[in-house]
């Protein structure tokens, strides 16, 4: 399920052009969308910080870009 919404994301393609190998599109969408409701991402991510937190010798940053650049063919 996280490797079929990282690869949404990171892609930019539609839900419906999901590979097969992360299963029915559908589910995926779905799935995220309860995760989202019901706070299964916001309890991974304070594990994932917590996890972080407890290792001294990592350093983390979180980045998080929103932007679109579009540009003609030519450009």
């Amino acid at each position: 399920m996280i490797g079929a919404v990282a690869f949404k994301f990171q892609s930019g393609t539609q839900w419906v052009h999901l590979p097969e190998k992360y299963g029915n599109w559908r589910g995926a969408y779905n799935r995220l969308g309860m995760w989202t409701v019901d706070g299964t991402w916001e309890r991974v991510f304070a594990a994932l910080v917590a996890q972080f937190d407890a290792d001294e010798d990592l350093n983390r940053a979180v980045s998080v870009d929103s932007t679109i650049v579009r540009s003609y063919q030519r450009a």
